[in-house]
């Protein structure tokens, strides 16, 4: 069978996309297939893969899997690019909204390479002793560093990853290091298990952890990673945040088909 597919970026966070409006080429059990296609050595290579299908409630529906082929929680970067995907197939005007695995969700094209993602309102957080802990679609536990560059994010990220709290479930972790321009971010994920060049979720959860560190009332907070640089808007009011905005490019890389 062949299955045409998309290949997008979002500041090095790098995703297959399958328009499956008309086809349906993959299922929720195609777990084997999704990791292939996924793998960087066998297959196309990617942090995860997106299928995009119809939605009776939004713009379109978008079902996110881990590079492992689980399906997986929200993807911050994977949404974005989901949405320059949709905008370049025509289905997608400047605004509008998608259905994700935690609802729905509103995102502005501001140009055909730079989407801005609303996240969903956030409650509570976490603080505890040198980490705070948040979901901001996924699971993120964030932790404030002095030198990034001293610091083995793999083999740190998985002695947390793997600890007795985290091992079931799993959680991503994050480690930030504070500029005076605002922070740069390193991001152990998990079902990639692995760091990768960028996650949106993860920029976003360390945002808010420094405004709550700091008791910044508002965004925006200029966010560098390894993959390029991102933006969080945000209001804050104690531990509850609103109108959280993650902003930032979304690239388009190549198309193709890939015999399975």
């Amino acid at each position: 069978m062949n299955i045409p597919f998309f290949k997008y970026q979002g500041t090095g966070n790098d995703f297959v996309i399958i328009d499956q409006f008309n086809t349906q080429y993959l299922s929720l059990s195609d777990t084997d297939k999704i990791r292939h296609l996924c793998d960087r050595k066998f297959g196309i290579g990617a942090d995860g893969l997106m299928l995009l299908e119809r939605s009776d409630i939004a713009k379109f529906k978008m079902v996110y899997f881990n590079a492992d082929g689980q399906l997986g929680s929200l993807c911050g970067n994977g949404s974005r690019c989901a949405v320059a995907c949709m905008h370049r197939l025509g289905r997608y005007e400047k605004e509008g909204t998608f259905d994700a695995s935690d609802g729905i969700h509103e995102a502005i094209v501001q140009a055909p390479n730079w989407i801005d993602l609303r996240m969903k309102d956030l409650d509570s957080i976490e603080e505890g002793r040198g980490f705070y802990l948040l979901d901001t679609g996924s699971p993120h536990y964030v932790t404030f560093v002095e030198d990034l560059s001293d610091l083995d994010i793999v083999q740190s990220g998985r002695v947390i990853r793997y600890s007795n709290r985290f091992r079931e479930e799993g959680v991503n972790v994050n480690f930030v290091e504070e500029r005076d321009s605002g922070i740069e971010v390193n991001t152990y994920e998990r079902g990639v298990e692995n760091e990768t060049l960028s996650c949106g979720t993860g920029v976003t959860a360390s945002a808010l952890a420094h405004a709550l560190k700091h008791q910044i009332s508002q965004g925006p907070t200029p966010i560098k990673t390894k993959g390029g640089a991102l933006s969080v808007r945000f209001k804050r009011q104690q531990s509850h945040f609103t109108e959280i905005w993650l902003c930032g490019p979304a690239d388009f890389v190549f198309r193709g088909e890939i015999n399975l």
